[in-house]
């Protein structure tokens, strides 16, 4: 039988799964995001019209016509008007739905402005948009706004760079909060943070050299009668009750809303009961619906959140330790941001800022709560446990408390150091990773982000690399020696558990499983078999290194019931001859 190539109908089915699987993460806050966006590139592109005042008025009104005609294609008209309808409508949402007033100086200065842009925008906004929605009457040009701001009322000049500098902080602090989790952000800061500051102050410096270019032009008559627009005081009259009484008042009152349904809400989940949230050293009590990550931050348990709750970065995730079977299915968002980081196949792990218990539950968080967005972009402290074939490789150090007896402690600390310095550089030149270091031993683990065959293969050359690296320390200290350095190794592979081990912010990463005390028992017998390295038959044999020219052996291990076969090393360094001799092998059957 043949394999066959995928059809259309398989590649169609496989593009509609994806979009499916995009679609179903999208959710209130990504709904936020992406109309954000868009008021944004209205925003840039607005301000980029102001700086260029800083080379003349007359470029401003130049660059207004293709602002304008762009923003006012009917299909971009009306996109811009529905991302500010929905945005707005989904900030006062965002303000129902939080339990909590726990924020941050960002977040809560995110908060503040982006509630006072509509007011602070009332008032520019009904000047240029309600005259041609109520009158009909044409979009004001930069001379008519610049004479209203820099002539007829300078005090508005203010209130204009005030309203500039509130939206862009807002928006910028948004965008901040988003792109901080990718992982270009490191080299993309600098560049981001230069055109935040400059970009605003640009747009001021021009508008107001704009404005007085204006104002001067202003002084011909000729000059005013055509390029100022006038509107009637009864019209005028009517503009500013809608944009400075009636829009405030409505708008206080949309807020007002807001705090009395969150009251509602408030004395209805009091109604329905209160659950328990139990952590792994202390028990809380809730109000039925608010979420465990809610809960963790009213009573101050210390609990990873990167993102605040948004449901981006996967850092407050936890595993149930409770019975599972009451809990609420995972919403869309959380599915698919589960689903992104390879754990949706297991029901005991949950996104905090998403699980809203109805039940009793027990939880443990996962990450540390020191977590951040720069160690979340580096990828570091992320390892929750996963299953791979790992070697192990112990190195200890022989007779180190006898050299310790006639030294001074500085001395004996500084030999341990230099010999552990060397066996974690024969690892790492190896291409495997030192882990732990207990006392004066070393545990060096392979395979971490390799194959096994490679991880065995690097496991044996790097066993070579210690034997060379330590006779060169020897030489090096022969004169305060009283005899060489000895060392015993001891390498196995197996499947393992690999993962972050520890309590809050002492954890270490390392391997846990059989195949990690495996090798930790055969360097213990290098000293009764007296050989230097004791390397188990099933790295050899899944390096597919030929070992016959070594010594096998059947030991016993502690803890197994079958003896195993392994090969003892008189000198490490004769591996390296071994994995030049297989190499060489192999080239000349390939030649063949």
């Amino acid at each position: 039988m043949t394999a066959q190539a995928p059809g259309i109908g398989d590649v169609g089915a496989t593009a509609h799964t994806s979009f499916a699987t995009w679609l179903r993460g999208i959710g209130v806050r990504q709904i936020r995001l992406i109309t954000g966006l868009v008021m944004f590139a209205y925003i840039f592109s607005h301000f980029f019209n102001h700086a260029l005042g800083n080379i003349s008025y007359d470029a401003m009104e130049t660059w207004l016509r293709y602002h304008v005609w762009f923003w006012r294609i009917p299909v971009v008209n009306d996109t811009l008007y529905l991302a500010a309808i929905v945005h707005f409508s989904l900030g006062l949402w965002a303000l129902y739905q939080r339990r909590h007033f726990r924020y941050s100086t960002a977040e809560i200065t995110q908060l503040v402005l982006g509630l006072s842009i509509p007011l602070w925008l009332a008032g520019h906004l009904g000047a240029e948009r309600l005259s041609g929605a109520l009158f009909g009457l044409p979009p004001f040009n930069y001379a008519s706004a610049l004479y209203t701001y820099w002539v007829a009322a300078p005090y508005n000049i203010a209130v204009q760079f005030i309203s500039l500098t509130v939206a862009w902080t807002h928006a910028c602090i948004g965008l901040y909060f988003w792109l901080r989790l990718k992982s270009f952000f490191d080299w993309a800061a600098p560049i981001l943070l230069a055109i935040a500051i400059l970009l605003p102050a640009l747009a001021m410096i021009g508008a107001h050299h704009g404005g007085r270019e204006v104002a001067q032009l202003a002084e011909e008559s000729d000059w005013r009668q055509e390029n100022l627009q006038r509107i009637a005081p009864a019209q005028a009259r009517l503009i500013t009750q809608i944009s400075l009484v009636y829009f405030p008042i409505a708008y206080g009152a949309a807020i007002g809303l807001v705090f009395a349904a969150r009251g509602v809400r408030s004395l209805r989940e009091r109604r329905h009961g209160i659950v328990t949230i139990s952590y792994p050293y202390r028990q809380v009590r809730v109000p039925k619906g608010l979420s465990v990550l809610e809960a963790s931050l009213r009573f101050k348990i210390p609990h990873a959140s990167v993102c605040g709750g948004r449901a981006r970065c996967s850092t407050c995730r936890i595993r149930v330790v409770s019975d599972r079977s009451k809990l609420p299915q995972p919403s869309g968002r959380e599915a698919f941001v589960l689903e992104s980081i390879g754990v949706s196949a297991n029901p005991s792990i949950r996104l905090a800022c998403q699980l809203r218990p109805q039940t009793d539950i027990s939880v443990i968080p996962i990450l540390p709560a020191s977590m951040n967005a720069e160690l979340l972009r580096k990828g570091s402290h992320m390892n929750i446990g996963k299953e791979r074939y790992i070697v192990s490789m112990f190195v200890d150090m022989r007779g180190s408390t006898k050299l310790a007896e006639a030294r001074l402690p500085f001395d004996v600390v500084f030999l341990i150091n230099r010999f552990l310095g060397a066996c974690s550089q024969a690892a790492l030149d190896a291409g495997g990773q030192p882990n732990q270091f207990v006392g004066d031993g070393v545990l060096a683990l392979f395979g971490i982000e390799v194959d096994a065959r490679t991880a065995c293969r690097q496991a044996i050359r790097a066993a070579a690399n210690v034997a060379a690296n330590v006779d060169t320390m020897n030489r090096q200290l022969a004169s305060d020696l009283p005899e060489p350095i000895q060392y015993g190794i001891g390498i196995h592979g197996g499947e393992v558990i690999i993962g972050d081990i520890g309590f809050q912010d002492h954890t270490v990463f390392t391997a846990l499983g059989d195949p990690v005390n495996v090798a930790a028992r055969l360097q213990d017998m290098t000293k009764t078999l007296d050989c230097k390295a004791i390397v188990s038959d099933e790295v050899f044999a899944t390096a597919g290194i030929s070992a016959h020219s070594l010594s096998r052996t059947e030991v016993a291990i502690r803890g197994r019931e079958e003896p195993m076969i392994v090969r003892t090393v008189a000198d490490p360094a004769a591996l390296a001859t071994l994995l030049e001799a297989e190499r060489v092998q192999l080239s000349q059957a390939r030649s063949l």
